[in-house]
Formats: structure tokens, C-alpha cells, sequence
């Protein structure tokens, strides 16, 4: 494995490559990183080129200096591929909000593969729309009821706050205006915009991205299959390594 790094637009990329053949770019959930794709990634390499990039703001690639959402994401990762020489990809692969950077970026024009996998993708969004203003309302009240206390103290109960309503903010605070522009954008109008072969990988007993959200994305896309793993939550890559490796290179082959 060889760990890279590359200027993007001003911006320093970090990003791994494993194996020979045919190129596979992995792109990561949201506040998660390349490592957290390593063993898919060792996997696939035994047959393929795979090419494994931090996200902006995760890992060891550099926050981006505004307010991003699924554009500026996929249009980073589109020069990223072509900075690098790149651009002709076997497959995108994509867990969660990596997979909505992937159908976005496909249906603008912005990424290109011969093949698309979809693990527990996310932007299917208006579906927690009450959720969502809650989380917000909460999580600004508790931001401005512990305003008077020491720093540590205020920051002990904060993450009290956002951990008590789930939120993902937590795990990436410098970027919370970025989440939040992300949660609010829905990709099923790019998803309905895709031909090109597809494979969506879903848990059963996911509560991140449910299987309703699986089943939005196959009506969307018109040349995609949906395959169901039984006990298996949002990190479908983790809890069943070698059915999801299996299921990848059966689809690609």
C-alpha cells in the first residue's frame, strides 16, 4: 500500500493506493476516513487498483474553507481523479454520504465509472425532516445553555447533548455547517438520472440509512440491484467483510 498526497485546488488530499489492474475509488462515509474503508480496500486489491482518498476535513486531507455540500464535494473528488491521472475508473464505490457524493457527481458529469456500488448510501433526505429541526433546535440550546461554564465543562456537556440525539455533527464539529447543507440535499433526482450498472449493499438493521432508503434509490436507478444482508447494521463493509467483498467482485465481473 502506498500512502499519497496531492494539491487540489490550493488544497492538500491525502490518499492511499493498493494492487494493479483495473482502477476502484473508494470514498468514505461522513466523518470517517480512508482507514475506515482499509479492509475492503486490502481485499479488492487483490484483483484491482484501489484507490482509497481522505474526504475534505477527514482524515489526513484538508478541511475545506467554506460551507461545502454534495457539489463541491464531487467536484473535489472529480479533479482529485484527474490530478492524479485517474479518471477511468472501473467502479465508484461509496459507504453512506460517499455514495451520495458518487451519485451526484455521476449524474452532473462531474465522476465517471464503468460501475457503481452503493454501501448504505445516504441522500435520501426529507424523510427525518422533523428529526433533523429537532437535532438543530437541540443542539443549538445546548450550545447556548452551556455558554457561561468553564471550556471543558461546557464541552463534556455538549457532546452529552449531541450524543443523547444522535447526531453526527459530534464527530465532526468544525464542519457542522457543511453537515448541515449535506443533510439537506437529496440526491433521488440524480439517482434517477444514472444507467450505468449499480449495486446497493444494505443492512437489515440498519437505522442510518433504513432500507426504505435502499429501495427509494433501486426504483430510482434503473440498471441496479439491491442486495439485503440479514443482522447487519449501517457499516455493512465491517460487520460482513467477506459478503460484501464477494457480492463487489461478483457484480464487476
Amino acid at each position: 500500500m502506498k500512502t499519497m498526497q496531492v494539491i487540489v485546488d490550493s488544497q492538500l488530499a491525502h490518499y492511499e493506493t493498493h494492487g494493479r489492474g483495473e482502477t476502484i475509488l473508494l470514498l468514505h462515509g461522513w466523518a470517517d476516513s480512508a482507514a475506515g474503508l482499509a479492509g475492503l480496500q486490502k481485499a479488492l486489491a487483490k484483483k484491482y487498483k484501489v484507490i482509497a482518498l481522505d474526504l475534505p476535513g477527514f482524515g489526513g486531507t484538508q478541511a475545506p474553507d467554506g460551507v461545502w455540500g454534495l457539489d463541491e464535494y464531487a467536484q473535489f473528488v472529480g479533479k482529485f481523479l484527474a490530478k492524479i491521472d485517474a479518471t477511468k475508473l472501473k467502479a465508484i464505490v461509496g459507504h453512506s454520504n460517499g455514495g451520495a457524493i458518487a451519485i451526484r457527481g455521476i449524474a452532473r458529469g462531474w465522476l465517471q465509472a464503468d460501475r457503481l456500488v452503493l454501501l448504505a448510501s445516504a441522500g435520501v433526505r426529507g424523510e427525518y425532516e422533523g428529526r433533523t429541526k429537532a437535532l438543530r433546535l437541540i443542539a443549538k440550546a445546548g450550545k447556548v445553555l452551556t455558554m457561561p461554564l468553564p471550556r471543558s465543562v461546557r464541552q463534556r456537556l455538549r457532546k452529552k447533548v449531541y450524543t443523547a440525539i444522535g447526531s453526527d455533527m459530534l464527530v465532526a464539529e468544525h464542519l457542522q455547517e457543511t453537515f448541515k447543507k449535506i443533510v439537506a440535499d437529496d440526491v433521488r433526482e440524480d439517482a434517477a438520472r444514472l444507467s450505468l450498472p449499480t449495486l446497493l449493499i444494505y443492512g437489515d438493521q440498519d437505522d442510518v440509512t433504513p432500507l426504505r432508503f435502499a429501495e427509494i434509490l433501486q426504483d430510482a436507478i434503473k440498471s441496479s440491484k439491491l442486495e439485503i444482508l440479514s443482522n447487519v447494521g449501517h457499516f455493512v463493509h465491517k460487520d460482513e467483510p467477506k459478503k460484501v467483498v464477494q457480492l463487489i467482485e461478483g457484480f464487476l465481473t
